[in-house]
């Protein structure tokens, strides 16, 4: 747990020299890009009528979510999104510190709140590395940072289950989706990123699997697990403040609409995002639906079988897996649609130093303490 801290303003000298501090760390320890993968509802397919036109006419579906994440971004803007400024910005300010570019990008996914959409996500994200790897000629292994916010973190869950597993659970789980990737009649892959995904998990000696990959989530519900085989480092970022009962680092029980509405006892939507709050996929799209059942049934198996009252009534906050911050983030936007009951503030950019300042300590220590020694 951490104490309340301050936002820095994006256009003060002290912002240009956090940054440019950790773009030095990040860059002694050899990063050599960094995605940011939303989380649900602000990507370029939130209900899923997309996804099924792609597999028709995949150009025009492509155009459509092209336009649509624009749309999304114009009235989303930076809260509880990722936004091309937002990349550019962390760009630019490591450079200066890193004495060479960092790309930072995006990855966009459906953004539809189910089993699939994630395991679809994870698998395109999976291809957009593979590409990233055989395109490094070094001969060493590259590192990537990954920071996700929301649901785009159990993208990331996944992906490191797919990495990290053996193969009688990879192919377990493509059996498990194969009605979304595959025609049930004609057996045709109508999703080749899935295909793509499968033989490059299956070829031992492909450059993805040399990938060290540094996990960042933000504001992530705990849904999956975390497969350690598949990620280098991992951290999670949560805002909380400790509630007016019960354990310290727990979310607040019951939950209170009020307090929900001015984010008083920090991250609700991250609270409440847990098992049982799925969407359906369109019931017409019959193929999306039964892979999405049946990924239900192999991803949850061991999930108790508590109605979601009885979930949330745990209050859960922290993770198996990785580190934790629990962090009072101190100064929010008064107004509910700019921090969505605290769940919204982790992607502005004025609180960049402090996370890649955390980032920096925590992944790259010794880096990190070069860059004070050099102030």
């Amino acid at each position: 747990m951490l104490p309340a801290i301050a936002p820095v303003d994006p256009l003060s000298a002290e912002f240009d020299h956090e940054l440019a501090r950790a773009g030095q760390a990040f860059a002694s320890a050899d990063v050599s890009a960094i995605y940011c993968v939303h989380g649900t509802f602000v990507g370029n397919d939130a209900f899923g009528l997309l996804t099924e036109l792609s597999r028709f006419a995949p150009k025009l579906s492509q155009r459509c979510s092209q336009l649509g994440k624009r749309v999304i971004d114009f009235v989303a803007r930076d809260a509880g999104n990722y936004t091309r400024e937002f990349t550019q910005l962390l760009q630019d300010r490591l450079q200066r510190g890193a004495g060479r570019t960092i790309p930072a990008r995006l990855f966009n996914w459906s953004s539809q709140n189910n089993h699939i959409a994630r395991a679809d996500g994870a698998i395109r994200l999976l291809a957009e590395l593979a590409e990233l790897a055989e395109q490094d000629d070094s001969g060493q292994a590259s590192r990537v940072q990954l920071w996700s916010h929301s649901h785009g973190g159990n993208v990331l869950a996944l992906l490191s289950q797919l990495l990290g597993a053996d193969r009688d659970t990879q192919a377990e789980f493509f059996a498990a989706a194969k009605p979304f990737y595959r025609a049930c009649l004609r057996q045709r892959v109508d999703m080749p990123d899935w295909q793509r995904v499968q033989e490059l998990l299956e070829d031992a000696d492909h450059p993805v699997h040399n990938l060290q990959l540094d996990m960042v989530t933000f504001g992530t519900p705990i849904r999956y697990g975390w497969n350690s085989d598949g990620y280098a480092n991992l951290l999670h970022f949560i805002h909380h403040r400790p509630p007016p009962h019960g354990e310290a680092h727990q979310a607040p029980i019951p939950l209170s609409p009020w307090r929900a509405c001015k984010a008083v006892d920090g991250d609700y939507v991250q609270q409440i995002g847990i098992s049982g709050t799925n969407f359906i996929p369109l019931p017409i799209a019959v193929r999306t639906l039964l892979a999405d059942w049946r990924l239900d049934a192999w991803l949850e198996a061991d999930v108790a079988h508590e109605n979601i009252i009885a979930r949330l009534r745990h209050g859960t906050r922290v993770p198996d897996e990785g580190t934790t911050l629990l962090v009072d983030y101190a100064k929010i936007d008064p107004w509910l649609h700019r921090h969505i009951a605290g769940h919204g503030l982790y992607t502005k950019a004025r609180w960049l130093p402090f996370h890649c300042q955390e980032i920096a300590q925590r992944f790259y220590g010794a880096q990190w303490e070069a860059t004070s020694s050099d102030d």
